[in-house]
Parts: structure tokens; C-alpha cells; sequence
């Protein structure tokens, strides 16, 4: 068996600096990239699993993030290659904060966190469909967390190892649906869509969907539950019937009752965003064919469509395009990698509220059966009619003309004039004074008040001087804390090979662990006493 973490190669341009977890087919660490400067990310196949099938499942991985990497709320790779000892490698998108797993056990999200989270990755699962790939192993963990607190889905290569599929299963039971326990597995867009459903359950709930606390929950029992349960109600307060009407129908146990698209999960959530008078989270899409006239779906402002880029097999390294990116032509499947066409029509957009332009009074009414339940309408200014004296009629007194007034004096009309000037110039008067005196201090003080306000403030430090010393048979690790409130505590676990994670929580700044041959590490983060909490500090003893 490997020694896990496996040694960091020797990449030429980047410096190692600390490990950063294990999987089943390879380890990740942190590297310094020397040009351009910037922490990165390295994944790396281990040794033992080499084989000519899984360096082209690795590197079909990289090809398929590279080219889903435009997507914000999918991990950007920046390079990929094969070290000196012959190791494939992937160098990614560094994300420091804990993954949405870590972050779930330690305290579930607010309702509306966890709304905004699943319509941007729902918005990156449709992208994937889009360019015909499944992932398939869609769950908190998979859901990293970036510097500006953006969900990034990674961990495409577990879903196109073919001769991994039961350890790639049991490390997904508890977010996998039935139909991948049958024989043989299937699967399919409803796939990934029972899996955002369950990941956004999880989200809300702080345990996975058919997780019982207090019971067993073996592989056996969560797979029995997941086949034959109904799904748990999730006992939130805050958390609208809707909302549990949707994770149910996305979760369903037939494929055919769920949504039939990650898109039509994302604009389910909208709603229940509009429902709570959330702001509307964007869905961020890929639109690979192109523009027709006569489709207006993402007219709404709701779903931002993206032009799919293909990726030059020839570059050495792969980065978001500039807005000036110029359209190509859609990428060829790659081999070896789980496809599927997408489909040829899509389901009808979900109500939501139009903004109608100005229309003239003579515009036609909208077309039977057309949504008009949630519309706002432009005010349509109406121009004045001149009044049209009614027919005359032949000996009719009524409608007989008038018999014209002198005209009146001139004296007069100007005496008239010269009075209404006189008014007009103190009426104007009285108003700027009015104006000076009263509106201009209430307008400066709404200026006033509409000053952008300094947020870095709220931004919890980090921790600093983490480090160890052994004693014995204990290692005892202290560190500062640069800004002590009243209330702070530290959440800190020690990094292990398995990577699971056990958080322990501490008012002293101090943690002891048992002493271990080689290198022993743990993370500390700062949490204040409203629940926030700072980006992780790794420290380590030799």
C-alpha cells in the first residue's frame, strides 16, 4: 500500500508548501506557483494506481474541467502534465475555506444561503449536461468554497473511473439515488439532480437526507432508505413547505417524477427566492448552439446565458477567457468519458415576474394562455382626445350656434397680464426660498446617507503563529489570536490521512494531540461569538 499523503513531486515552477488531503485515486497539495505568483492547488495519481485506463480517465478529467472551467461556480485548472517520477498531475484554482461538507456539520446554512448555493451550482451541473457530461458524484464535499465565498463543483474524475464503481458508490451512498444501486447502475441528468437535491438537503438540515441520528446508518441501512423511505421532513421553522415540495419532487424515487433538468431545479429554487422576497440568484449557463430568434427564455434577466469556449489541446495552461473571448465552435466528446445527448427541447420557463416596455394603446392582448400572473406593466401615457361638438340638427335650439360675444377691451386683458406676472415672480420667490430652507437639507442628508460603507471590517482574522512542540508522548500545538473579542472560541481538527475530519472547539488557544512519527499537522479557524468564523491556518510539527 501507498504511504498516504504519497511524496509531492518535484514540479519545475512551483515550490511544495504543505499537504492538503487524500482520496481513493490521489492525493492533493498545496503548491506556490513562482510566475505568475499565486497559491495552487496540485492533484497527483497515485503511484500505485498508474495504469494506462486511469491516466486517460486523468486526463480526461482535465480536459473536461478545462473546458467547463469558464463556468464561475466550477474550479478553474490551470495546467496539467506529468511529473518527473511519472505521476500525472493537475495543477487547480486553490480554495481555502472548508468544503460545503465541513461547513454543513458544523452549523447547517440559513434558508437563503443555501438557495443562492444551489442555483449557482445547479447552474454549473446544466453547463456540464450541456457539453454532455454527467458528474455523478455531486455532494457537499465535492462543493468547494473559493477566496470570495463562491461554490466551486469539482472532482470530475471519480465519475468517469470505470474501474472504480463501487468504492466511487459507497464514498456517495448517502447522496446517491436508487437507481444507482441497480444492476447494472444507471444514470442520467435525473441523476445529478436527485444529487443537488439531496446535497441542498443536506445544506439545510446539517446531515445527509436518510442520515438518522441515533441509528445505525450503515451503507446497508442508508441504501435501504434510500430505495423504500420516504424522504425526512427537514423540522425548519424558517424553511417554507415549498421548499420541502421541492427537495421531495427533486429526490423522487422514480427518475421520470423529478426535474427534468439541473436548469428546471435552478428555476424552482427562484421561485421559492421570489416566494420569500429573497434576492434572485442569476443562473449561470452555457448556450453551445446558436442564438434563434424565436427563443426568449433567458429574456428575464434570471439565467445568464455564456457562449461555450473549446479549449486548444496545444495550451500549456487553461484560465477563465476575457469578456473579448471570441465564440468557437462546440468540442468533440472526449473518449472515455460518460456522455449522454442532451435533450432536444426543454421544459417550459417557471413564472416569474416580466418587465413589459411601454406599449401603445392599440398593441394586441397577449395570446391565450399566455403567463400573465406576475407582470408589471410600464404606466402607458395616453394622449388627450379634442372635444368634438355634437351634430347639429335642423331646428334643434340646443344645437343651434352660439351667437358670438363682443371681443372684450384691450385695457383690460393687459391689466389682467400684468397682475398674473406680479404673482408668478413672488409665487417663484416663496418657492427657492422654500426649497433653500427645507428640501435641500432633507436631499443632503439622503446623500448623506447613501455613503458606501467600509465592509472589511467584518472580516474575522485569522489566527497566526500556529505551532507545536513534542512533549513526550503528546505534541501540543498554541497559536495567537491578532484581534480577541469577548466570545471567541477556536474550531481546530488534526489533518489525517483519511482524510475525515473530527472539529473540536476551544476557548484556549491551545490544542494537544497524540505524538505521531513524521509530520503531524492540524487546522485552527477563529469563530467569533455570532456564529462567524475565519479562513483555516494549517501548522505543522516535523
Amino acid at each position: 500500500m501507498t504511504r498516504r499523503p504519497s511524496p509531492p513531486p518535484d514540479l519545475p515552477g512551483f515550490t511544495y508548501v504543505e499537504p492538503l488531503g487524500t482520496g481513493g485515486f490521489a492525493d492533493v497539495f498545496l503548491y506556490e506557483q513562482e510566475m505568475p505568483r499565486r497559491r495552487v492547488a496540485v492533484k497527483v495519481l497515485l503511484a500505485d494506481r498508474i495504469s494506462s485506463a486511469s491516466a486517460q480517465e486523468f486526463a480526461d478529467e482535465a480536459n473536461v474541467m478545462a473546458m467547463l472551467s469558464t463556468h464561475p461556480a466550477i474550479v478553474t485548472i490551470y495546467q496539467a502534465g506529468v511529473a518527473g517520477d511519472g505521476r500525472p498531475y493537475l495543477v487547480m484554482e486553490y480554495c481555502p475555506r472548508p468544503n460545503l461538507q465541513l461547513r454543513a456539520r458544523k452549523d447547517p446554512f440559513s434558508v437563503a444561503e443555501a438557495l443562492r448555493v444551489g442555483v449557482q451550482v445547479a447552474g454549473a451541473v446544466e453547463t456540464a449536461h450541456r457539453a454532455g457530461v454527467l458528474h455523478r458524484d455531486i455532494k457537499p464535499a465535492n462543493i468547494l468554497v473559493t477566496e470570495y465565498n463562491r461554490p466551486a463543483l469539482t472532482d470530475f474524475g471519480i465519475a468517469s473511473t470505470t474501474g472504480a464503481t463501487g468504492e466511487a458508490s459507497g464514498m456517495s451512498i448517502p447522496w446517491s439515488p436508487p437507481e444507482s444501486f441497480a444492476e447494472p447502475p444507471q444514470s442520467g441528468p435525473r441523476t445529478d439532480v436527485w444529487a443537488l437535491g439531496a446535497t441542498l438537503y443536506t445544506l439545510l438540515a446539517g446531515r445527509s437526507p436518510f442520515e438518522r441520528p441515533g441509528e445505525r446508518n450503515s451503507s446497508a441501512d442508508l441504501i435501504e432508505r434510500i430505495e423504500r423511505a420516504a424522504l425526512p421532513s427537514m423540522k425548519r421553522p424558517d424553511s417554507p413547505d415549498s421548499l420541502q415540495r421541492l427537495l421531495e419532487r427533486s429526490m423522487a424515487k422514480n427518475p421520470d417524477d423529478r426535474f427534468p433538468s439541473a436548469v428546471a431545479f435552478a428555476r424552482a429554487l427562484q421561485k421559492v427566492q421570489i416566494e420569500l422576497s429573497h434576492s434572485v440568484t442569476p443562473i449561470d449557463i452555457v448556450d453551445d448552439h446558436p442564438p434563434a430568434e424565436d427563443l426568449d427564455d433567458d429574456g428575464d434577466g434570471l439565467t445568464r446565458v455564456r457562449e461555450i469556449v473549446s479549449i486548444d489541446p496545444d495550451m500549456a495552461s487553461f484560465t477563465r477567457p476575457s469578456a473579448t473571448t471570441q465564440r468557437k465552435d462546440p468540442p468533440a466528446p472526449l473518449s472515455g468519458m460518460p456522455r449522454f445527448d442532451p435533450p432536444a427541447a426543454e421544459e417550459p420557463p417557471v413564472e416569474q415576474t416580466q418587465l413589459r416596455v411601454p406599449t401603445s394603446a392599440a398593441a394586441p392582448s397577449p395570446a391565450p394562455g399566455a403567463d400573465d400572473r406576475t407582470i408589471a406593466r410600464a404606466p402607458m401615457v395616453v394622449a388627450p382626445v379634442a372635444s368634438v361638438p355634437p351634430p347639429m340638427v335642423p331646428g334643434d335650439p340646443v344645437a343651434s350656434p352660439a351667437v358670438p360675444e363682443p371681443p372684450r377691451s384691450r385695457k383690460g386683458l393687459w391689466i389682467t397680464l400684468v397682475a398674473a406676472g406680479v404673482v408668478l415672480v413672488v409665487g417663484g420667490i416663496v418657492g427657492l426660498n422654500f426649497l433653500a430652507a427645507g428640501i435641500a437639507p432633507e436631499a443632503q442628508e439622503t446623500a448623506q446617507a447613501v455613503d458606501p460603507k467600509d465592509v472589511g471590517t467584518d472580516v474575522v482574522p485569522k489566527v497566526t503563529e500556529v505551532a507545536g512542540t513534542r512533549e513526550g508522548d503528546r505534541i501540543v500545538f498554541t497559536w495567537t489570536n491578532p484581534s480577541p473579542l469577548d466570545g471567541d472560541s477556536y474550531i481546530w481538527s488534526q489533518v489525517v490521512v483519511s482524510g475525515e475530519v473530527e472539529q473540536q472547539q476551544t476557548t484556549d488557544p491551545t490544542a494537544t494531540v497524540a505524538a505521531e512519527a513524521g509530520t503531524v499537522c492540524i487546522d485552527v479557524m477563529l469563530r467569533r461569538d455570532d456564529g462567524r468564523a475565519s479562513e483555516i491556518v494549517r501548522g505543522c510539527v516535523e
